[in-house]
Protein backbone atom coordinates (compact mmCIF):
# COMPACT_ATOMS: atom_id res chain seq x y z
CA UNK A 1 0.00 0.00 0.00
CA UNK A 2 3.01 2.46 1.13
CA UNK A 3 4.57 1.83 -2.33
CA UNK A 4 1.34 2.19 -4.46
CA UNK A 5 0.97 5.74 -2.37
CA UNK A 6 4.82 6.78 -3.46
CA UNK A 7 4.55 5.94 -6.93
CA UNK A 8 1.10 7.50 -6.95
CA UNK A 9 2.70 10.76 -5.55
CA UNK A 10 5.74 10.33 -8.33
CA UNK A 11 2.50 10.16 -11.04
CA UNK A 12 1.18 13.41 -9.50
CA UNK A 13 4.75 14.90 -9.57
CA UNK A 14 5.47 14.27 -12.66
CA UNK A 15 1.63 15.41 -13.99
CA UNK A 16 2.43 18.62 -12.50
CA UNK A 17 5.72 19.08 -14.01
CA UNK A 18 4.18 18.39 -17.60
CA UNK A 19 1.66 20.93 -16.33
CA UNK A 20 3.92 23.94 -15.49
CA UNK A 21 6.38 22.95 -18.83
CA UNK A 22 3.49 23.48 -20.93
CA UNK A 23 1.94 26.27 -19.39
CA UNK A 24 5.81 28.04 -19.52
CA UNK A 25 6.05 27.09 -23.41
CA UNK A 26 2.84 29.14 -23.74
CA UNK A 27 3.84 32.07 -21.31
CA UNK A 28 7.30 32.28 -23.25
CA UNK A 29 5.33 32.42 -26.70
CA UNK A 30 3.24 35.27 -24.97
CA UNK A 31 6.15 36.98 -23.63
CA UNK A 32 7.49 36.67 -27.16
CA UNK A 33 4.76 37.87 -28.64
CA UNK A 34 4.10 40.76 -26.51
CA UNK A 35 7.64 42.45 -26.86
CA UNK A 36 6.81 42.04 -30.76
CA UNK A 37 3.53 44.07 -30.34
CA UNK A 38 5.76 46.72 -28.34
CA UNK A 39 8.69 46.91 -31.22
CA UNK A 40 5.87 46.73 -34.10
CA UNK A 41 3.85 50.21 -32.21
CA UNK A 42 7.18 51.84 -31.71
CA UNK A 43 8.56 51.25 -35.23
CA UNK A 44 5.07 52.01 -37.43
CA UNK A 45 2.95 53.98 -35.21
CA UNK A 46 5.95 56.54 -33.90
CA UNK A 47 4.58 58.81 -36.88
CA UNK A 48 2.00 60.33 -34.43
CA UNK A 49 4.12 60.31 -31.18
CA UNK A 50 5.03 64.72 -31.80
CA UNK A 51 1.23 65.45 -31.89
CA UNK A 52 0.24 63.20 -28.88
CA UNK A 53 -0.26 65.51 -25.88
CA UNK A 54 2.11 63.60 -23.29
CA UNK A 55 5.01 60.80 -23.93
CA UNK A 56 1.72 57.99 -22.71
CA UNK A 57 1.52 56.38 -26.33
CA UNK A 58 5.43 55.77 -26.31
CA UNK A 59 6.16 54.51 -22.80
CA UNK A 60 3.18 51.94 -23.42
CA UNK A 61 5.14 50.66 -25.89
CA UNK A 62 8.63 50.59 -23.75
CA UNK A 63 6.73 48.88 -20.93
CA UNK A 64 5.74 46.56 -23.37
CA UNK A 65 8.77 46.18 -24.46
CA UNK A 66 10.05 45.49 -20.91
CA UNK A 67 7.50 42.94 -19.80
CA UNK A 68 8.01 40.70 -22.92
CA UNK A 69 11.50 40.64 -22.52
CA UNK A 70 11.20 39.66 -18.67
CA UNK A 71 8.60 37.34 -18.80
CA UNK A 72 11.02 35.40 -22.09
CA UNK A 73 13.91 35.61 -19.37
CA UNK A 74 11.01 34.49 -16.50
CA UNK A 75 10.10 31.61 -18.93
CA UNK A 76 13.79 30.59 -19.54
CA UNK A 77 13.90 30.15 -15.19
CA UNK A 78 11.11 28.05 -14.94
CA UNK A 79 12.33 25.68 -17.78
CA UNK A 80 15.83 25.16 -15.92
CA UNK A 81 13.72 24.76 -12.46
CA UNK A 82 10.82 22.17 -14.07
CA UNK A 83 13.91 20.11 -15.39
CA UNK A 84 16.32 20.50 -12.74
CA UNK A 85 13.30 20.10 -10.39
CA UNK A 86 15.02 23.16 -8.20
CA UNK A 87 13.22 24.48 -5.19
CA UNK A 88 14.85 27.52 -5.19
CA UNK A 89 14.83 28.31 -9.16
CA UNK A 90 11.14 27.84 -8.28
CA UNK A 91 10.41 30.01 -5.49
CA UNK A 92 12.73 32.52 -7.78
CA UNK A 93 10.51 31.75 -10.59
CA UNK A 94 7.11 32.18 -8.52
CA UNK A 95 8.17 35.70 -7.25
CA UNK A 96 9.02 36.79 -10.56
CA UNK A 97 5.74 35.74 -11.62
CA UNK A 98 3.95 37.62 -9.15
CA UNK A 99 6.09 40.62 -9.45
CA UNK A 100 4.65 41.10 -13.54
CA UNK A 101 1.41 40.43 -12.28
CA UNK A 102 1.76 43.03 -9.83
CA UNK A 103 3.09 45.49 -12.61
CA UNK A 104 0.65 44.64 -15.09
CA UNK A 105 -2.14 45.29 -12.67
CA UNK A 106 -0.42 48.64 -11.53
CA UNK A 107 -0.06 49.70 -15.62
CA UNK A 108 -3.82 48.48 -16.26
CA UNK A 109 -4.92 51.24 -13.70
CA UNK A 110 -2.52 54.15 -14.83
CA UNK A 111 -3.68 52.86 -18.73
CA UNK A 112 -7.20 53.16 -17.41
CA UNK A 113 -6.58 57.26 -15.63
CA UNK A 114 -4.99 58.13 -18.69
CA UNK A 115 -7.90 57.12 -20.81
CA UNK A 116 -10.22 59.52 -18.90
CA UNK A 117 -7.86 62.32 -19.90
CA UNK A 118 -7.64 61.22 -23.15
CA UNK A 119 -10.02 63.51 -24.82
CA UNK A 120 -9.41 67.11 -23.27
CA UNK A 121 -5.49 66.16 -23.76
CA UNK A 122 -5.98 65.67 -27.48
CA UNK A 123 -8.57 68.38 -28.31
CA UNK A 124 -6.47 70.70 -27.05
CA UNK A 125 -2.57 70.26 -27.97
CA UNK A 126 -3.79 69.14 -31.42
CA UNK A 127 -5.98 71.69 -32.08
CA UNK A 128 -3.27 74.19 -30.92
CA UNK A 129 -0.54 72.06 -32.69
CA UNK A 130 -2.45 72.71 -36.42
CA UNK A 131 -2.38 76.51 -35.71
CA UNK A 132 0.73 77.27 -34.34
CA UNK A 133 3.27 74.51 -35.20
CA UNK A 134 2.18 72.81 -38.24
CA UNK A 135 5.07 73.91 -41.44
CA UNK A 136 6.71 76.26 -39.02
CA UNK A 137 10.82 76.18 -38.64
CA UNK A 138 12.29 73.80 -36.21
CA UNK A 139 8.72 71.61 -36.79
CA UNK A 140 9.07 69.12 -39.32
CA UNK A 141 8.88 66.60 -37.56
CA UNK A 142 5.43 67.82 -36.01
CA UNK A 143 4.46 68.58 -39.68
CA UNK A 144 4.82 64.81 -40.67
CA UNK A 145 2.99 63.31 -38.09
CA UNK A 146 0.29 65.37 -38.73
CA UNK A 147 0.72 64.57 -42.60
CA UNK A 148 0.97 61.22 -41.48
CA UNK A 149 -2.13 61.30 -38.97
CA UNK A 150 -4.31 63.07 -41.50
CA UNK A 151 -3.65 60.58 -44.90
CA UNK A 152 -3.45 57.44 -42.34
CA UNK A 153 -6.72 57.92 -40.69
CA UNK A 154 -8.21 60.20 -43.63
CA UNK A 155 -9.28 62.81 -42.15
CA UNK A 156 -8.48 67.14 -41.92
CA UNK A 157 -7.92 69.43 -38.95
CA UNK A 158 -8.70 68.96 -35.39
CA UNK A 159 -12.54 68.99 -35.23
CA UNK A 160 -13.49 69.70 -38.88
CA UNK A 161 -11.25 71.25 -42.19
CA UNK A 162 -12.20 74.42 -40.79
CA UNK A 163 -9.91 74.26 -38.14
CA UNK A 164 -7.01 75.24 -40.75
CA UNK A 165 -8.25 78.41 -41.03
CA UNK A 166 -6.95 79.36 -37.97
CA UNK A 167 -3.24 77.92 -39.22
CA UNK A 168 -0.64 80.22 -38.80
CA UNK A 169 0.76 78.40 -42.04
CA UNK A 170 -2.76 78.57 -44.50
CA UNK A 171 -2.59 82.48 -43.12
CA UNK A 172 0.59 82.45 -44.75
CA UNK A 173 2.32 83.32 -48.21
CA UNK A 174 3.54 80.18 -47.49
CA UNK A 175 0.41 78.29 -48.28
CA UNK A 176 0.26 79.41 -51.59
CA UNK A 177 -3.87 79.78 -51.52
CA UNK A 178 -4.56 76.62 -49.77
CA UNK A 179 -7.48 76.47 -47.82
CA UNK A 180 -6.15 73.38 -45.95
CA UNK A 181 -2.70 71.54 -46.27
CA UNK A 182 -2.41 69.09 -49.08
CA UNK A 183 -2.28 66.01 -46.89
CA UNK A 184 -6.19 66.82 -46.40
CA UNK A 185 -6.66 65.67 -50.16
CA UNK A 186 -8.10 62.42 -50.91
CA UNK A 187 -5.63 62.55 -53.95
CA UNK A 188 -2.37 64.05 -52.90
CA UNK A 189 -1.00 66.40 -55.37
CA UNK A 190 0.84 69.83 -55.37
CA UNK A 191 -1.31 72.42 -54.41
CA UNK A 192 -4.70 70.08 -54.11
CA UNK A 193 -5.39 72.39 -50.74
CA UNK A 194 -6.48 75.22 -52.40
CA UNK A 195 -9.98 73.65 -53.37
CA UNK A 196 -11.60 72.68 -50.11
CA UNK A 197 -14.93 70.71 -51.09
CA UNK A 198 -15.93 67.46 -49.84
CA UNK A 199 -14.90 65.46 -53.26
CA UNK A 200 -11.40 66.91 -52.70
CA UNK A 201 -10.32 66.74 -49.35
CA UNK A 202 -11.36 64.15 -46.68
CA UNK A 203 -14.50 65.80 -44.68
CA UNK A 204 -15.41 63.50 -41.35
CA UNK A 205 -17.36 64.02 -38.50
CA UNK A 206 -15.82 64.76 -35.68
CA UNK A 207 -12.17 65.52 -37.50
CA UNK A 208 -9.20 63.56 -36.96
CA UNK A 209 -9.69 64.08 -33.25
CA UNK A 210 -12.41 61.34 -33.44
CA UNK A 211 -10.17 59.12 -35.20
CA UNK A 212 -6.89 59.59 -33.20
CA UNK A 213 -9.37 58.51 -29.68
CA UNK A 214 -10.67 55.35 -31.09
CA UNK A 215 -7.46 54.58 -32.38
CA UNK A 216 -5.46 55.22 -29.21
CA UNK A 217 -9.11 53.67 -27.63
CA UNK A 218 -8.49 50.35 -29.66
CA UNK A 219 -4.73 50.19 -28.71
CA UNK A 220 -5.23 50.22 -24.58
CA UNK A 221 -8.47 47.67 -24.85
CA UNK A 222 -5.60 45.43 -26.69
CA UNK A 223 -3.22 46.16 -24.14
CA UNK A 224 -5.90 45.24 -21.40
CA UNK A 225 -7.44 42.32 -23.31
CA UNK A 226 -3.59 40.80 -23.90
CA UNK A 227 -2.73 41.87 -20.29
CA UNK A 228 -5.80 40.22 -18.35
CA UNK A 229 -5.03 37.03 -20.62
CA UNK A 230 -1.41 36.79 -19.93
CA UNK A 231 -2.52 37.93 -15.57
CA UNK A 232 -4.70 34.47 -15.98
CA UNK A 233 -2.12 32.15 -17.19
CA UNK A 234 -0.05 33.40 -14.33
CA UNK A 235 -2.50 32.63 -11.69
CA UNK A 236 -2.15 29.62 -13.02
CA UNK A 237 1.41 29.20 -13.30
CA UNK A 238 1.68 30.56 -9.86
CA UNK A 239 -0.77 27.59 -8.18
CA UNK A 240 1.15 25.51 -10.24
CA UNK A 241 4.04 26.16 -9.26
CA UNK A 242 3.62 26.04 -5.42
CA UNK A 243 1.73 22.55 -6.16
CA UNK A 244 5.28 21.67 -7.59
CA UNK A 245 6.94 22.71 -5.31
CA UNK A 246 4.90 21.34 -2.31
CA UNK A 247 5.35 18.11 -3.85
CA UNK A 248 8.78 18.25 -4.06
CA UNK A 249 9.54 19.36 -0.28
CA UNK A 250 7.94 16.35 0.78
CA UNK A 251 9.67 14.30 -1.31
CA UNK A 252 12.74 15.81 0.16
CA UNK A 253 12.12 14.89 3.30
Amino acid sequence: MAHYKVEQDDWLTVYLKYLLFVFNFFFWVGGAAVMAVGVWTLVEKSGYLSVLASSTFAASAYILIFAGALVMVTGFLGFGAIIREDRGCLSAYFCLLLVIFLVELVAGVLAHVYYQRLSDELKQHLTRTLAENYRQPGAAEITASVDRLQQDFKCCGSNSSADWLQSSYILSPEAEGRQVPDSCCKTVVARCGQRAHPSNIYKVEGGCISKLEQFLADHLLLMGAVGIGVACLQICGMILTCSLHRRLQLHFY
